[in-house]
């Protein structure tokens, strides 16, 4: 062979080397960061998983209490309901208790007053008679 190709073959073989020693440094490198990479993510496991919780417990207290505003909104819209058709029935027992004395009052009172007029008519008309009479016989 040739000093030249022995030259060749001595470059290839030290580029060979390089490059084996470039990608076992690569590949510690990525074991040293992927160590790392896990360390932190369990270091940030720990300390978000408390906040995790509480934020898990916040929520299940709000579902409770919403749950029960939801309980109590339909307790006071049944009460509502309740006291509502109550009241209609007991205005309607005013109304039919106050409504059915006064009307039967209001017609006493027109019977009275038709009554009273026919009075008032019967004395008037004696009265205007009587005047008649007498200016008949005022000769």
């Amino acid at each position: 062979m040739s000093s030249r190709a022995e030259l060749f073959l001595g470059i290839i073989a030290v580029a060979t080397l390089s490059t084996a020693i470039v990608q076992i440094g690569v590949l510690v490198a990525a074991g040293l960061m992927f160590r790392r990479l896990q360390k932190l993510m369990d270091r940030l496991e720990g300390e978000l998983k408390p906040i995790i919780q509480s934020i898990q417990q916040i929520a299940r207290d709000a579902s409770k209490a919403t749950t029960l505003a939801v309980a109590q909104v339909e307790r006071i819209d049944h009460a509502m309901a309740d006291l509502t058709q109550r009241l209609e029935k007991v205005l309607a027992t005013i109304q039919k208790v106050v409504n059915g004395p006064l009307a039967e009052g209001a017609a006493w009172m027109g019977g009275l007053r038709a009554v009273l007029s026919l009075v008032r008519q019967f004395r008037s008309g004696r009265r205007r008679s009587r005047g008649d009479e007498e200016d008949a016989l005022f000769i």
